[in-house]
């Protein structure tokens, strides 16, 4: 409803080169140039400059952006208003999240979705929290379920309306044999002399480990890292080391692990939130998925879903 070549400068502002926001939005790099020239030539003000190898934004191009912002929220808008003419919920929604909360809550959501509405289809895809951000700009996703993380756009971002969810206690995970295993629940601060596995340094899991550790007064000593809880899962049940696991996180049958509740002052806590394009939170489809996700958040005893 808006110049498509705003919605090219708008990623070009996420992506910062022009050979990402072409595979962000699935063109060739010489039609983002071209589109990008032709804007600018239209509107009579320079949008690029080249700084060495990439391309920098104007300043012209930062205030058309704020305009562009705002016309996106609008379209959002009207997109939902008209949507709601419509007989029943139909068509595609686009469900996007990151891996934990992608198998415990968003896949059997979408499932009951699909069932109930047959005039939908759902498409859904499991991402890193970030990825899910630049999906949802780039008209790939319409819903991301997702964890703040550095990276991730502010709460106050105007092309996204963030929302928290629920709150989600992390647990400790230790191997079978631990001395502690037997416990009922533990203070972090008891394992700081102990190896520790990680995530990845891209991974919101090692933040939230380096952070929980340093609140409990001590700094882990990481020997071990992955991208999946079920690769912790694995270093602990073989005795590399303790961890933080999600509340929600399946441990595959078999793994020699004990879950033990935290419990202090410290106890780590994950902030899920729902996201989507800044005025489209109303479309009845959207709508529809978000309060089907609450339903399934809401049938859950170990997590706490906030109200809106």
């Amino acid at each position: 409803m808006i110049d498509p070549r705003l919605q090219t400068l708008r990623v070009l502002r996420q992506h910062g080169t022009v050979t990402a926001t072409a595979a962000a939005l699935h063109l060739t790099p010489s039609t983002v140039s071209q589109q990008l020239r032709g804007l600018a030539r239209e509107l009579g003000v320079e949008l690029l400059e080249q700084v060495g190898r990439r391309v920098q934004l104007t300043a012209a191009a930062h205030a058309l952006l704020r305009h562009a912002d705002l016309l996106a929220a609008q379209s959002e808008r009207a997109r939902a208003e008209l949507a709601a003419h419509r007989t029943g919920i139909a068509g595609v929604l686009r469900i996007s999240a990151m891996p934990t909360a992608f198998t415990a809550l968003v896949a059997p959501a979408a499932a009951r979705l699909r069932d109930a509405n047959p005039g939908l289809a759902i498409e859904l895809v499991e991402d890193e929290s970030v990825h899910c951000f630049d999906l949802l700009l780039a008209g790939d996703t319409d819903i991301a379920f997702v964890l703040p993380a550095p990276g991730t756009p502010a709460p106050d971002d105007s092309r996204f309306d963030q929302r928290v969810l629920l709150e989600e206690p992390m647990d400790l995970l230790v191997p079978a044999g631990h001395r502690l295993a037997g416990r009922e629940s533990v203070e972090l601060a008891e394992v700081a002399a102990d190896p520790w596995i990680s995530g990845r340094e891209w991974i919101t899991h090692h933040l939230v480990v380096s952070s929980a550790c340093a609140a409990a007064g001590f700094t882990p000593r990481i020997v071990g890292r992955t991208v999946h809880f079920n690769g912790v899962a694995a270093m602990v049940a073989n005795g590399f080391g303790v961890s933080l696991i999600s509340r929600l996180a399946l441990i595959p049958p078999g793994m020699a692990v004990v879950r033990l509740p935290l419990h202090g002052d410290t106890v780590p806590i994950r902030r899920h939130l729902t996201v989507v394009r800044r005025g489209a939170r109303e479309h009845p489809v959207i709508a529809e998925g978000l309060r089907v996700i609450r339903q399934v958040c809401h049938a859950r005893t170990d997590v706490t879903v906030l109200d809106e």
